[in-house]
């Protein structure tokens, strides 16, 4: 598997599936600024939104057009149909808990200060991938926004400056420790050094 971060925005995406499962996916999608079509005979409520196109009928291939990426959400037996059509024109399916029928999957997603991890079992293990997303949450420091921050900052310095890639590692760690020396000088710095060094 070949792991990758998608930019939607303003992309037409297309979600098979007026259910429970649609629903919930709808949601993700929409926040990452998609142009979203949803098909399926019947629909939830919860579904129709604005920026969101309903099409209350069966797939249909032609749905596919213009496309850059589907979403199936629907009974194995629609998802394959999906899929078929999808190979043909070369455009990612990812089939809800339906990796039979899929060409992508999502993984189980940490999003916290601009910083988004995901975790993939190449759909074999979904209730392992949420474990894991749930442990690295919970691991994730509470100010990661602030690491962002800090290190956005500095990446523009290092590249106006010509900071070679290989240099920027080592001089990142001791930026964010000295954050937390800045943050309280009268508590134990919390010392990151024990990330690797490599790039």
């Amino acid at each position: 598997m070949y792991p990758v971060f998608l930019k939607l925005q303003g992309r037409r995406v297309l979600l098979v599936g007026g259910g429970r499962v649609a629903a919930a996916k709808l949601q993700g999608l929409l926040a990452d600024g998609a142009h979203v079509t949803v098909v399926a005979p019947e629909i939830r409520a919860e579904l129709r939104q604005p920026r969101v196109t309903i099409a209350k009928r069966p797939f249909d291939p032609r749905d596919l057009d213009d496309v850059w990426y589907v979403v199936a959400a629907a009974p194995p037996e629609v998802n394959r149909q999906v899929l078929a059509a999808a190979e043909s024109r070369r455009v990612f399916v990812n089939a809800v808990d339906d990796p039979a029928h899929a060409s992508a999957y999502a993984g189980s997603v940490v999003r916290r200060g601009g910083v988004t991890v995901a975790f993939s079992t190449d759909g074999r293990a979904p209730a392992l991938a949420g474990l894991l997303r749930e442990a690295l949450d919970a691991w994730l420091p509470a100010d990661l926004e602030t690491w962002m921050a800090a290190s956005d900052q500095a990446r523009r310095a290092w590249k106006r400056a010509g900071v070679p890639m290989e240099e920027r590692r080592p001089m990142l760690l001791e930026t964010l420790n000295r954050l937390y020396e800045e943050k309280d000088r009268h508590q134990q710095p919390v010392s990151i050094s024990r990330f690797p060094r490599e790039m």
